[in-house]
């Protein structure tokens, strides 16, 4: 079975895609910044890339992670109210690498060291407008079921 993540920076939707077949289309939240592979930019790095890791799996719906692993905190947004501006990464995170040496992979292009995912984010965030620090942002219920159909094998590919 060949699997595939497109990401349209334009349209803000990722697809999901299964034997060359759109299973289904999602809508996203790309960087605020908008598109480019420079550390510290947060910007949505372009091109080719894969799953590198798949954490969270079996963790409950709005769990919050730093440095991908849980801090076993469940948020809400009354939880949210004491922490204004934080940078929210729940329940699943899809940890990407870069396949383009000199595009989005090695040096200071390296989107695995950029820490950029594909991850679950606060219901009252807007989706389908870029809003993110550089990472692919997805409703909660989203991430938790194209987290089930994709593997660390399934390629990612970001137009921009």
């Amino acid at each position: 079975m060949t699997k595939l993540i497109e990401v349209s920076i334009p349209l803000q939707q990722l697809t999901f895609y299964e034997n060359n077949k759109a299973v289904k289309a999602y809508s996203i939240s790309s960087g605020k910044n908008g598109v480019g592979e420079e550390w510290g930019s947060e910007k949505t790095p372009r091109g080719w890339h894969r799953i590198r890791a798949k954490i969270g799996a079996h963790a409950p719906l709005n769990t919050v992670f730093i440095s991908r692993r849980p801090t076993g905190e469940i948020y809400s947004p009354e939880f949210a109210k004491g922490q204004p501006g934080r940078d929210w990464i729940l329940t699943r995170i899809l940890w990407l690498c870069g396949l383009e040496p000199g595009k989005n992979r090695h040096g200071s292009v390296d989107t695995m060291r950029r820490m950029v995912y594909i991850h679950g984010a606060p219901d009252e965030v807007s989706m389908g407008i870029p809003g993110s620090r550089g990472c692919i942002r997805m409703r909660n219920a989203d991430i938790v079921e194209l987290f089930e159909w994709v593997d660390t094998a399934t390629k990612v590919y970001i137009d921009g």
